[in-house]
């Protein structure tokens, strides 16, 4: 059958005064539960875009989708006058490379969100309405459709007004924004909820993969649970702010559960070309407010002729009504071709630093320029890590490239500081050019740190003039709760009970013995440099003292700015 379109009902209180009637509207229709036996969540304000009821547009921006409804089973099912069910087995396939896309969607999601529980067969739902499972599994060899699938315009007239965000990078548009891809993200929110799927290193809304990771995601946000009845319903109107969109989404849900298996891609007609003639899809035409949904014609007994009446011919037929003219729907602008990028600029405000062993704070970022200083989306820019300190970027690799923005920017992934402190250099390249243009991004590796020192021996601190501490002092510097080696640490020995302002080590009191074949009093120093062991122990040397008696402090402190100070008194000799 034609498929048949629905127009996403706008913000505002015709979209959010049927919310709480969703169960009831769904009971009344017939259509089966596709939802947990579990109590309903407590309501809770969560901002976010896509959240029913707020002022930012949906995820889809509002623009329609495709109206048709699984066959109901069963005993007592009684379809509504605009749920006219599909025939065959047809409406159970799923092309296999879409079907796959899901389900590792699903895995992924448990794996990284397993509160979310999101089913595979919710996403097949809404890839079902959204596009037709990507125009019926026409996609190449990554999952990528050949042409990119674009909902209408969102320039206000029967949908959101959204004007252009991405720049036409992604829809081809440069005055609004308009969904894109098998899952229908309209750029903007594809920018914040675009995942790679595929393990290409992009992330392409046109990407079945990507696509449904994407759209698993964003069902999932605010740490809903999907087995929940209120978040399961909150995330599918955030998709849509509908009641029909919810029913409709609901009833596929609940039908691939039951019924549901793999065809071969491509072996579908697309949706909105009759069953058979293997058409291509055409992005879903607005339905204009006020105009009925069309609906198909049911079969119906053959009109019956005109029978003349006493013997005279027919009453004549009176001559057709001419319609009166209708306001042709806007016209789509052909996709424009953003002028290529020509140069690069380094956002960053200095050199990245961090300490070994550690992540970087900052992310080495560009921006890719036209000719005329604009942003240039889409461009590729690859990052590349030069040095001996045995930094990477995170996931250990050395080279990556990234796809700009709507605003132009390419950030590289987080750096982490090899082990060894020296410096670095992060080059971007612009990629595509006939000469590529290379940026290079300072950096350093600065010595490791530790957050925190702690005591670990039970050496007394008490000691007779002119004798030796008792054992030796040991402490452990860790960084996050792990052991931190190759630190740095500074041994002092200071005079007093009391800190004061600008002191420096003592010149009597206390004192340890460096290496070496020099006589003792040579050798005496109250200030050492020690480094962590592999397992960040810090041992120090055995404490001495002169004929000073009195309360001292013995200060250490590492890099990082981890601190001990111990209290050592020097009493009369026995």
């Amino acid at each position: 059958m034609a498929a048949l379109f629905g127009r996403r009902m706008r913000r505002g209180a015709a979209s959010t005064a049927v919310a709480a009637a969703a169960m009831a509207a769904l009971s009344a229709s017939g259509a089966p539960s596709a939802v947990s036996e579990q109590p309903a969540a407590a309501a809770a304000d969560r901002p976010s875009a896509g959240a029913p009821g707020q002022e930012d547009p949906s995820i889809t921006g509002d623009s329609p989708y495709y109206t048709e409804l699984p066959e109901l089973k069963g005993p007592g099912r009684n379809d509504p006058p605009d749920e006219t069910p599909t025939t065959g087995s047809a409406e159970s396939g799923i092309p296999a490379t879409v079907l796959d896309a899901y389900r590792k969607a699903e895995a992924s999601l448990a794996a990284s969100n397993p509160r979310c529980r999101v089913p595979w067969e919710l996403l097949a739902a809404i890839g079902k309405v959204e596009s037709g499972h990507a125009r019926g599994g026409r996609l190449d060899t990554n999952g990528t459709t050949p042409s990119p699938i674009l909902g209408p315009v969102l320039n206000g007239v029967g949908f959101a007004d959204i004007s252009d965000t991405d720049g036409g990078a992604y829809d081809g548009d440069t005055l609004h924004d308009r969904a894109v891809g098998p899952m229908q993200f309209i750029p903007q929110t594809w920018e914040s909820w675009g995942r790679d799927g595929n393990g290409d290193g992009r992330r392409d809304p046109n990407n079945i993969y990507d696509a449904a990771l994407a759209a698993g995601s964003y069902l999932c946000a605010h740490d809903r649970d999907l087995t929940v009845e209120r978040d399961l319903h909150q995330a599918i109107l955030g998709y849509n702010r509908s009641q029909e969109y919810l029913r409709t989404v609901l009833r596929w849900y609940d039908h691939y559960r039951k019924d549901a298996h793999e065809v071969p891609d491509g072996s579908q007609p697309a949706p909105g070309a009759p069953a058979g003639t293997g058409g291509t899809t055409p992005s879903p035409a607005p339905v204009s407010p006020g105009t009925p949904s069309p609906s198909p014609t049911k079969p119906g007994k053959p009109a019956k002729p005109a029978e003349p009446g006493d013997g005279s011919p027919s009453k004549p037929t009176p001559p057709p009504t001419t319609p009166p003219p209708t306001t042709p729907p806007p016209t789509t602008p052909p996709p424009t071709t953003p002028a290529p990028a020509t140069r690069l600029v380094d956002l960053g405000d200095g050199a990245l630093s961090a300490p070994a062993g550690e992540r970087f704070a900052d992310r080495p970022a560009v921006r890719a320029e036209r000719a005329d200083k604009k942003p240039a989306a889409r461009a590729k820019v690859r990052f590349t890590v030069a040095g001996e300190t045995g930094t990477t970027f995170e996931g250990g690799a050395t080279t990556v490239t990234v796809t700009t923005k709507a605003d132009g920017v390419a950030k590289a992934p987080a750096l982490l500081a090899g082990g060894k402190p020296g410096a670095l250099t992060v080059k971007a390249t612009l990629l595509g050019t006939s000469e590529p243009v290379t940026l290079g991004l300072r950096g350093e590796v600065t010595a490791p740190r530790a957050d925190k020192l702690v005591r670990t021996d039970e050496t007394g601190l008490t000691c007779g003039a002119g004798d030796t501490f008792e054992g030796r002092i040991a402490l452990t510097a860790t960084r996050d709760g792990e052991a931190a080696p190759g630190v740095a640490a500074t041994a002092t020995v200071l005079a007093g009970a009391e800190p004061a302002d600008g002191e420096k080590a003592a010149d009597k009191g206390p004192y340890f013995l460096t290496p070496g074949d020099e006589p003792a009093d040579d050798r005496r120093t109250r200030e050492l440099t020690l480094t962590t062991d592999a397992k960040g122990n810090l041992l120090l040397p055995e404490l001495h003292t002169d004929d000073t008696t009195g309360t001292f402090r013995l200060r250490v402190e590492t890099t990082g700015g981890a601190v001990v100070v111990l209290e050592l008194e020097v009493t009369e000799a026995a």
